[in-house]
């Protein structure tokens, strides 16, 4: 999986004064968990740019007052009005320890529906998975050339060595619906299309 690094300072102290202070001067308060010891510390609002505000997943390399931690984001809070970031849990990897992460959905090719004038439509763009550091895909990619009218891909049809997916095997994650400018065939629901098979970029 691709990363990003991130520098940050320890914070002296954790009250919420000392938070309001912080993003007052364009600091994120943030922890990592995962470890012996929790760690609070800030970073530049600024340096969460690529890590927030994209599509993608990414593993970070965090250097804390000098010292360097692999980690993955957990959680982040936005204010409710500004939207600016207001807290970023982040957890600490550890590579004999599976975990738990978002990872983005990639169609590969144009499916054979889209091109007979049916609809196509994305259901879900992130999912959930479970793997070791060592597995995790920079994204899921879904192969969607053989999707016909009425077919659909679900969580269930997706396989990815090392990986485990969490969200509910029945989801559709795509399918190609009717659209009036096709002539209706016998296909009234989605099915699974054949051969579905997801493949991973690490």
């Amino acid at each position: 999986m691709k990363s990003v690094s991130i520098s940050g300072s320890t914070r002296a102290n954790v009250g919420k004064r000392d938070s309001k202070d912080l993003r007052a001067n364009g600091q994120v308060p943030c922890v990592l968990y995962g470890g012996k010891d929790q760690i609070h510390f800030s970073a530049p609002e600024l340096a969460f740019k690529q890590l927030v505000y994209t599509p993608d997943a990414y593993t970070v390399n965090l250097t804390i007052d000098g010292k360097d931690y692999k980690a993955i984001m957990q959680d982040i809070q936005f204010h409710t009005i500004t939207d600016k970031i207001q807290h970023i849990d982040f957890l600490l990897l550890n590579e004999d320890k599976p975990v738990l992460i978002d990872i983005p959905v990639k169609l590969i090719g144009t499916s054979i529906g889209a091109r007979q004038g049916g609809k196509l439509l994305t259901n879900i763009r992130r999912l959930k998975v479970r793997a070791l550091p060592k597995d995790l895909p920079d994204s899921v990619d879904i192969n969607i050339e053989n999707l016909n009218i009425g077919q659909a891909i679900r969580v269930k049809d997706l396989s990815i060595p090392g990986v485990q997916f969490l969200d509910a095997g029945s989801m559709v994650i795509v399918t190609v619906r009717m659209t009036r400018n096709v002539v209706a065939t016998d296909e009234a629901g989605a099915k699974p299309a054949a051969g579905a098979k997801a493949a991973a970029k690490k």
